[in-house]
């Protein structure tokens, strides 16, 4: 049995804890039992975004009249469109090659289950016998994947999910009609993509409202611009029974409230009703990790699961599931195990999202229901587009059913609580507050303190060291994929 001093499973975020092992020195094992690079670059975000930018640019393009600009509608190019997007995804072979040829690593293409709590078996499903291998030391990064509804006639019908989708059920063309059963963040962006490349697509939804994560003001307006596209929304629906007939699927629709029923015919289903946890594929009670009621690896603050030589990060852990959280939490590892100092303790509370639909929505702290739902005192404030001359450079005004906005909800001591903002380049509006709601979290002094230490801001100075550096930008999660990664990891380059 061939023994490690660490052993990643998964290889998305997991391979920066990964890289400053060896760079240590250490004898390491990896497993990953798909594509290398995990599900942000295989099947998530980054191959999405490069639907996404043409399909923004095409509903921009559809728009450009009310700043002056007379346009033809645009003609999409899918083969160019899908050529540059496998591109992105082929990176995982680069990937794969490069870490074959490292030293003191020992890469298994399989799927990792533990025999025990330092032992772990890697299957590999074609034939092979198992490989029993041990640990002194393990990371946990083996992501989730998308759960599918047990309907009636579903898998005899045939649906895809994002996984497939990014793989052998990519379409050579857009389909005519699509249907997609969710609406969260995966939906509502395949939703933009899709109609806007001439696809009528419904989304089917169980609860009162589409993006029921976010402000409801937010989801309202999307949902308005959805429909202003030709998306239909189906709200409090879910899906009887699905059948096929002359190669196509129909979806026996019932409303949650009056049970009244239609039917929907379209080309392809999208099953995009959120996630379930990979624990499951790792036998965890062998080793004694301890899981939550819905199957997620619990971790404390410092990422340790019930056993003291295993961690946990990224999805799996089931602490929000974006890949800039994920490599937060890497951080946080890479530096507790071979930073030295201090051992650092990650914090949830200023975890920002970007949804790249249209119009785009991000999203960093509390909502107004959860702030009245937990008493907290607040105030809030609302701007749109069109307030701004910005804004109406851009042909918004005040009148437009498509006037987006930032919603700012503030507590005490001038405490930022939450921030919402739809519209253009949401992602980008939003990351300087996520700075900001770092900042706090690093520096607790208050106003009489620094007054008691000297001058204003020269005591703020010396109890917050690390106020005006870019320290609160290493250490906040920067939205993936966003623009703000290129200045957020400029620092990183520093000579």
């Amino acid at each position: 049995m061939q023994n490690y001093d660490l052993i990643v499973v998964g290889s998305g975020a997991g391979l920066m804890v990964l890289e400053a092992a060896l760079q240590q020195g250490l004898r390491c094992a990896i497993i990953e039992k798909n594509k290398f690079g995990g599900t942000c670059l295989t099947k998530g975000c980054i191959p999405s975004k490069m639907l996404v930018y043409p399909a923004d640019f095409i509903r921009e393009t559809e728009q450009a009249g009310r700043f002056g600009i007379k346009a033809q509608p645009p003609e999409a190019d899918w083969d160019t469109i899908a050529r540059r997007m496998w591109k992105q995804i082929d990176f995982h072979k680069d990937i794969q090659r490069n870490l074959g040829e490292l030293p003191n690593l020992t890469v298994y293409q399989g799927t990792g289950a533990f025999t025990g709590t330092h032992t772990m078996a890697v299957h590999y499903g074609d034939g092979r016998p198992d490989d029993e291998i041990s640990g002194e030391r393990f990371v946990i990064a083996a992501g989730a994947r998308s759960f599918v509804p047990d309907t009636q006639g579903l898998e005899a019908a045939g649906y895809l999910t994002s996984e497939r989708f990014f793989g052998d059920g990519f379409p050579d063309k857009p389909w005519d009609s699509l249907v997609i059963i969710g609406g969260g963040a995966i939906s509502t962006e395949f939703a933009h993509i899709f109609s806007a490349f001439g696809t009528k697509v419904t989304v089917v939804e169980r609860s009162g409202q589409i993006l029921n994560r976010e402000e409801g003001e937010v989801a309202d307006f999307v949902a308005r611009q959805f429909r202003k596209n030709g998306v239909e929304i189906r709200t409090d629906t879910v899906v009887a029974e699905v059948t096929s007939e002359g190669g196509k699927k129909l979806l026996t629709l019932e409303n949650r409230l009056d049970h009244s029923r239609t039917t929907v015919v379209c080309d392809e289903i999208l099953v995009a009703s959120g996630v379930r946890t990979n624990a499951d594929t790792l036998a965890p009670e062998r080793a004694g990790i301890a899981l939550d009621e819905r199957g997620w690896i619990v971790t404390n603050e410092f990422l340790e699961t019930s056993q003291p030589h295993i961690w946990a990060l990224g999805d799996i852990n089931g602490k929000y599931q974006f890949r800039h959280k994920a490599n937060y939490e890497a951080q946080i590892l890479t530096r507790n195990h071979f930073g030295g100092g201090e051992k650092a303790a990650a914090s949830y509370s200023a975890v920002p999202w970007a949804i790249f639909t249209h119009p785009q929505v991000a999203h960093v702290g509390r909502t107004e229901r959860e702030l009245q739902a937990a008493g907290v005192p607040y105030r809030s404030a609302k701007n749109h587009y069109s307030e701004v001359v910005g804004g109406r450079a851009m042909g918004y005004r005040s009148r437009d059913d498509d006037d987006g906005f930032v919603k700012m909800l503030v507590g005490e001591n001038k405490q930022i609580l939450g921030v919402h903002i739809v519209g253009p380049q949401a992602a980008v509006l939003l990351q300087p507050f996520v700075y900001l709601m770092q900042m706090g979290y690093q520096c607790n002094c208050t106003m009489q303190q620094s007054e008691a230490a000297g001058a204003e801001i020269d005591g703020l100075r010396l109890l917050c060291p690390q106020l005006g550096s870019y320290t609160p930008i290493m250490d906040a999660m920067v939205i993936h994929p966003s623009l703000n990664e290129l200045t957020a990891w400029v620092f990183e380059k520093l000579e």
